[in-house]
């Protein structure tokens, strides 16, 4: 069965004159209008979420209760069509394609560069609102190089082509087994999905049962946290192509503990953007929580109140195991291979 790597974008038509030919004054397109929550979301919470316990993996395994969430609206068709223009144009494809040994076409790192329509709705107060609601925690974007994520695989050998659900290889993965880097994911189909079989995202529960969860249907949404469960999304049927968008998020509070790794994403990265970015948000986290810890010392000296030896001793040891593992992630250049994730 024929399956290309990538889709490619089309480039534009183009209408050339001779040195005869009259000025014309060709038509200006008018400016598309920038992001707007009012008008471009069209949110409703899910039927339905699985929390870890549901799953059969330990409640306290993750950072939230939540495991993952059913498909539920999300972006408008006009916000789809808008997304779906940024990130299949040829500035996109020609800079920010990759490929690993999990998934054979991926776009990331474009969104502050190529795509502000995109950039700016998941930078949207509105929108992080509505998935910290679904993930049951207040969470904030990873950071900046993780808007976006494409996943991508086009057929051609399926346009018109009528599959049933017992279709053997509808269970052949698209991006294979893994946990994320990251703690939450949102994960947006951006594919006309009406005539689709298959392309559910498969989670392998704590009894080593196989829980799917149905592909979202275009502009719809899931949320999974994915840093704690083991997952794959499975290839769809009965259509050319299934893009998905999947932008990342950790707990926005410096206090709650964060496992982001970098292993699923340093293969596929610009190293240099991503270990700024990383370091960046955690030197952050750490300030935050040594401003806050500085506060509650000045406060106890202050009320008269001696300070544990215990307490300093365990805040020093919580925070040198956190710039242990944040050493951890930061792999000499030479030694990534590209594309290979482990």
């Amino acid at each position: 069965m024929a399956t290309a790597d990538c889709l490619l974008p089309m480039e534009p038509s183009m209408t050339t004159y001779n040195d005869e030919s009259p000025p014309i004054a060709m038509p200006t397109a008018p400016p598309l209008e920038p992001f707007d929550a009012s008008k471009d979301l069209c949110f409703s919470p899910p039927s339905k979420t699985y929390t870890m316990t549901d799953i059969s993996l330990p409640a306290d395994i993750g950072v939230s209760p939540l495991a993952v969430s059913e498909p539920f609206p999300l972006f408008t068709p006009a916000a789809v069509k808008r997304m779906r223009d940024e990130v299949l144009s040829p500035a996109v494809f020609n800079n920010c394609q990759y490929s690993s040994n999990i998934a054979m076409c991926q776009l990331r790192g474009y969104a502050d560069k190529y795509t502000p329509f995109i950039y700016d709705a998941w930078k949207s107060p509105v929108l992080l609102k509505h998935i910290s609601l679904v993930a049951g925690i207040d969470l904030t974007l990873q950071f900046d190089l993780e808007i976006g994520h494409i996943n991508l695989s086009y057929t051609p050998d399926q346009e018109g082509k009528e599959v049933t659900p017992t279709d053997a290889d509808a269970d052949i993965p698209i991006v294979g087994w893994h946990r994320d880097s990251y703690p939450f994911v949102c994960v947006v189909m951006l594919s006309d999905a009406t005539n689709m079989v298959g392309g559910e995202t498969a989670l392998r529960t704590g009894t080593g049962e196989i829980l799917k969860i149905k592909s979202p249907q275009m502009g719809h949404a899931l949320v999974l946290q994915g840093r704690y469960i083991e997952h794959q999304a499975l290839r769809a049927l009965g259509t050319t192509e299934r893009i998905t968008m999947v932008t990342s998020f950790r707990p926005r509070s410096a206090k709650i503990r964060d496992d982001s790794v970098l292993r699923t994403v340093r293969p596929i990265s610009d190293l240099g953007e991503l270990y700024y970015q990383y370091m960046k948000y955690r030197l952050e986290m750490l300030e935050d929580r040594i401003r806050e810890q500085l506060r509650e010392f000045v406060a106890d000296k202050g009320g008269g109140r001696k300070i544990p030896t215990s307490k300093i001793k365990a805040f020093l040891e919580e925070q040198e195991d956190f710039i242990r593992r944040t050493n951890g992630e930061i792999v000499p250049d030479d030694q990534v291979v590209v594309g290979e994730l482990h």
